[in-house]
């Protein structure tokens, strides 16, 4: 009996925002000159439509950047050794990306090896600068597991999971173990952090978050992995004001919701991985 396999599934692939399927591309072939991730994750399309990925296995620690139509133009980082939370040339399993186009600048959470957020050069790669948790220093120490009854961590723990920029200059982190979001000035300078469900252990509760598109960005949305809901927050003082979904498989609930994003109209879309392997579409229906 002969067996016929399907072509595998494209690397990247694009929808439309009611789910059709537009296009999609293959990673390239042996040989060429990237390191492609042997496990993708993080994506983020730029305000020219470029596509810049991420990857997860234990030795993916690059960033690749891609036009629309998959044609390769930039590496950040490289497959192989980590070199830790202080190097200058090289990521560890970075996790998101986020572009600041007026400074020309890449925010990059970096990540599940690494425990800090690290700024490049978005032409040319070169690096800027870096910070841990407070702004401070980041260590590669072993750090003790979450205790939602001790002192929050100095650091960052792993993974550090997305990065967001607001209108106004402020950087907001996904410290996911550790239940917080924390905000920075653009320089590192730390500003206030929230806490979300800080009782939450395991995978911990903020796994992405993105900001509400009114003028003033007056809401957070974050997603949460462990608990299967998404949080409205109140931007200014973190104070939860509602939130929606529960664990389950059914329309409407998640399965390991990993990912989030809004679009110009309101609506949010989220990703969910392990068994979830979805995408769902929320519509805004009042504001």
């Amino acid at each position: 009996m002969t067996h016929r396999c399907c072509k595998p599934a494209p690397a990247v692939v694009e929808f439309d925002a009611a789910g059709n399927y537009l296009r999609g591309w293959d990673a390239p072939p042996a040989g060429s000159k990237l390191d492609w991730p042997k496990s993708e994750h993080g994506i983020y399309i730029d305000p020219d439509g470029n596509v810049w990925i991420a990857g997860n296995a234990d030795e993916d620690n690059q960033i690749l950047k891609f036009t629309p139509e998959g044609k390769f133009l930039m590496q950040i980082g490289r497959a192989g050794k980590s070199e830790g939370s202080n190097s200058r040339t090289q990521l560890g399993r970075p996790a998101h990306m986020v572009m600041d186009p007026p400074a020309g600048e890449l925010y990059v959470a970096d990540g599940y090896g690494n425990r800090r957020v690290v700024v490049f050069d978005a032409r040319t790669g070169a690096y800027k600068r870096h910070w841990g948790a407070y702004g401070e220093t980041p260590s590669d120490d072993k750090q003790p597991p979450y205790d939602p009854n001790s002192a929050p961590s100095r650091q960052f723990g792993n993974p550090v999971h997305c990065v967001r920029l607001s209108t106004d200059g402020r950087v907001y982190v996904c410290d996911r173990a550790n239940n917080r979001i924390q905000v920075f000035e653009k320089s590192g300078r730390f500003v206030q952090e929230f806490r979300v469900e800080p009782l939450t252990r395991a995978n911990g509760a903020v796994w992405d978050m993105v900001l509400s598109h009114d003028a003033e960005q007056k809401y957070m949305y974050v997603a949460d992995g462990a608990n299967g809901r998404v949080y409205i927050l109140e931007r200014a003082s973190g104070r939860q004001l509602s939130s929606f979904g529960r664990t389950g498989r059914m329309a409407g609930e998640f399965k390991w919701v990993h990912n989030i994003a809004i679009d110009r109209q309101g609506n949010l879309y989220t990703s969910e991985v392990g068994f979830g392997r979805r995408t769902q579409k929320f519509a805004l229906v009042s504001f």
